[in-house]
């Protein structure tokens, strides 16, 4: 309406120019007139047809990615059932992370595992402390053997660090979980066309619980290995001492 009013006052201005200005003014103004109305006859019937087109193209162009690349009916759907699922399956996952594990009812094996289970990488400093209040320190070299002591601190290396590498396991394994749970509500809040950023965080989040998997794979075949040393140990003493034996006994039997 401010806009309707602004032209008549205009228009009444230029009415009122024409009628008092000069012959020569009327001529000027009568040009100015004729000159615009030209720049805007060109505007509407060339650059406008060539800016409808444009417009026409960037519709079609919407439209193909709305019904076809990313297709608005689909993914609400696809965000709606998102949403149902973690409303279903989020407290059930809940209650099972929640669910206390630790078994231990004795003092100190109650305080190794409550480091063993903590999902905290700092606690690794305690856990030889409280490992070695269960299981003993190795004996002195006055108190047993050498190839003993040797092969009990072997034992114990590869025990404390499987153990080591179980509870850095599992603090990764607690920030993957926050991972995946920010990807599933940014895959229900996300808009169109986000999909490949989720799917790279995606899998480099899997790149990492792969390569945690590796190293507790790595880890378990240390022990594994150490185990099956440490049996090979045992095989080893029983021949050498059935051969002392042997050697003793031909002494005994070769006497004069």
């Amino acid at each position: 309406m401010k806009g309707f009013k602004n032209r008549k006052i205009l228009v009444l201005v230029l009415a009122a120019s024409l009628v008092l200005a000069p012959v020569t003014a009327r001529a000027g103004v009568a040009d100015i007139i004729t000159f615009l109305t030209t720049i805007t006859s060109t505007l509407k019937d060339g650059v406008g047809q060539v800016l409808n087109g444009i417009q026409s193209i960037h519709t079609r162009i919407r439209d193909f990615e709305q019904r076809v690349l990313w297709p608005l009916t689909q993914i609400d759907q696809t965000k709606r059932l998102i949403g149902q699922m973690r409303g279903q399956l989020g407290g059930l996952a809940g209650q099972i992370h929640s669910i206390e594990m630790n078994s231990a009812t004795l003092l100190t094996p109650a305080q190794l595992e409550s480091l063993l289970r903590s999902r905290k990488a700092g606690a690794i400093q305690q856990v030889q402390l409280a490992f070695n209040r269960l299981y003993n320190t190795i004996p002195g070299a006055n108190d047993a053997r050498e190839p003993d002591r040797n092969v009990m601190d072997a034992g114990d290396s590869v025990a404390m660090g499987s153990l080591k590498t179980a509870i850095v396991s599992d603090q990764a394994s607690e920030q993957l979980l926050k991972v995946a749970d920010g990807l599933e509500q940014q895959t229900a809040t996300s808009a169109p066309g986000s999909a490949p950023l989720l799917t790279v965080q995606s899998q480099v989040a899997s790149l990492q619980s792969q390569a945690m998997l590796q190293r507790m794979l790595a880890a378990q075949l240390r022990q594994e290995a150490t185990r099956l040393a440490q049996d090979n140990v045992l095989r080893k003493r029983s021949a050498a001492a059935a051969r002392n034996l042997r050697n003793q006994m031909e002494q005994i039997l070769t006497r004069p």
